[in-house]
């Protein structure tokens, strides 16, 4: 021990400078120790930051907006890739925040397809249904001048063919005996007192007798007892009023016989036809009797109103009847191709641009000069419609670009956003659902335009019923109803006028009413 002392008593200079050494190297160690922890420190909050912004990055689906995820990924209903929610809304300033935001893969995906709005001759095809029917000009009504009996009847059924002057029955009449009689004695005077000769001799011919027949009368001594009744003109006889022996007072009908030499066509044409239909428009038409010929001719008259029961108005056209093939009431079909009147262009867009919500018309016009594509819901009124097209009347201007194709599902789109759409006109942040209606649909049996505005008046009929729109196709009657409306009292209503439902059955005699062209396969029921 005494020995250690002494060596550090004889080293103690080098200890203290080994000591303070050590302290030296121990502070500059840690001072650096720390200066490490420090930037590791930054470096760890950057990648903190970066990952918390990362994590504030929502991803959606572009045709489903509903689908929204904190990381990129596949749409769990249509297996879409996701894509920033950012990225769709970049424009948001720029424009209308209605509009519908779609990517390249969500059109295509969609099979959305476009046109531009362009101006056009509206030409509209119209295929028109009607009937042959006797010329009205045509036709006469042969009837009793005077009091007799049928002695004779030489026509003896009806649809016998006669000519001109033909007789069709002897007539025995005690009045034409005693004109015949007051004839042949002013005969005798006629040269001193000639008015009574003519009176005698217009009496006569007053009564149809022709100047032959009076001359033959005035000739002989002794007035004819029968006397024959000539057809007027040549035709068919198409009514016989009489049989041999009937005694028949003046005014009584005898026979109503029609030239078919040239007959009528009656076309219906209902109430959106007439606005392509004017005078001297050409028809093609066959006949299904006549197969393998056709007909053409001109329209000559439109009826000045419609039916109140069919609904239609009919179109005459005036042809002639070679070879006597027309019958009257055969059926016809007419094809109608012309330019609606008044009109020598208008803006066209194809029917499968429109969506139809009973009361309003909507296309989707795509937003022009965005990165990426944008629609824009857009109310328009519709004219005629001229074959695929409809002629526009407000709502669009020419060079505008609209959806032509996968519309609905656009409009989908906007209505899971909230955004202005078919079924929620009035937009905002809420969804459709929120305007206290409902979306219901069901069957209804029908077959044409008639019916469609059958059924929809009486479903909007209805307090509560905010929209109807039958489809012919489907035969689907779309409705927006009230909430507190029992759907049942629709089914009733449609059923009144003559349609069944999948609830309801029309009454038979409501049905047995309806047009021939509304006659639809009725439902059966289990």
């Amino acid at each position: 021990m005494k020995k250690l002392i002494q060596q550090i008593r004889l080293h103690y200079r080098m200890i203290l400078v080994v000591f303070v050494a050590g302290l030296l190297s121990g502070w500059l160690l840690f001072r650096f120790s720390k200066s490490g922890m420090d930037r590791g420190n930054q470096m760890i909050n950057a990648e903190v930051h970066d990952h918390e912004a990362e994590e504030e990055t929502i991803w959606t689906c572009s045709m489903h907006p509903q689908i929204k995820q904190d990381q990129p990924g596949q749409c769990p209903i249509c297996a879409m890739d996701l894509v920033p929610l950012k990225s769709l809304s970049m424009e948001a300033g720029e424009i209308d925040p209605n509009a519908v935001q779609m990517t390249a893969a969500a059109i295509k995906l969609a099979e959305i397809e476009t046109a531009t709005v362009s101006r056009d001759q509206p030409v509209g095809t119209l295929y028109l249904q009607g009937k042959i029917q006797p010329d009205e000009r045509r036709d006469a009504e042969l009837t009793a001048r005077f009091g007799g009996r049928i002695e004779e009847l030489y026509v003896n059924f009806t649809g016998q063919r006669v000519k001109q002057g033909e007789p069709l029955a002897t007539i025995y009449s005690p009045q034409l005996v005693a004109a015949q009689r007051e004839l042949q004695e002013a005969a005798r005077f006629k040269d001193s007192r000639p008015a009574l000769y003519d009176a005698a001799r217009t009496r006569l011919k007053l009564w149809d007798l022709t100047d032959q027949q009076i001359s033959s009368m005035e000739e002989k001594e002794e007035p004819d007892q029968y006397v024959e009744i000539l057809a007027p003109i040549s035709g068919t006889i198409i009514q016989r009023h009489v049989a041999r022996g009937d005694y028949v007072q003046e005014g009584s009908p005898l026979f109503r016989v029609t030239d078919l030499s040239k007959v009528w066509i009656m076309l219906d044409a209902y109430e959106s036809d007439l606005p392509w239909i004017s005078i001297g428009d050409e028809v093609e038409m066959n006949v299904a009797a006549v197969p393998g010929r056709s007909y053409s001719g001109q329209v000559s008259f439109i009826d000045p109103f419609i039916h109140p029961e069919t609904r239609v108005a009919r179109v005459r056209i005036e042809i002639a009847n070679t070879g006597d093939l027309l019958k009257p009431e055969m059926l016809v079909n007419g094809v109608v191709r012309s330019r609606i009147a008044g009109n020598d262009e208008a803006l066209m867009i194809p029917a499968s641009a429109i969506l139809w919500t009973g009361k309003r018309s909507v296309v989707y016009v795509k937003v022009p000069g965005t990165e990426i594509p944008a629609f824009l819901h857009r109310e328009v009124l519709l004219g005629p419609r001229a074959g695929s097209f409809y002629v526009v009347e407000e709502g669009l201007e020419e060079g505008q670009e609209i959806a032509v194709n996968g519309v609905f599902k656009i409009d989908a789109a906007a209505q899971l956003e909230g955004k202005t759409s078919m079924m929620n006109p009035s937009g905002g942040a809420e969804p459709p659902a929120h305007d206290h209606s409902l979306h219901t649909a069901f069957r209804v049996g029908g077959n044409c335009g008639m019916c469609k505005d059958r059924i929809e008046e009486a479903a909007l009929s209805l307090t509560g019923v905010l929209s109807a729109s039958w489809e012919i196709e489907t035969g689907i009657l779309h409705l927006d109803v009230a909430e507190d409306l029992p759907v049942e009292r629709i089914h009733r209503a449609v059923a009144a006028v003559g349609h069944d439902t999948e609830l309801e059955q029309a009454p038979d005699p409501v049905y047995e009413s309806l047009p021939e062209c509304c006659l639809y396969e009725r439902f059966t029921y289990q």
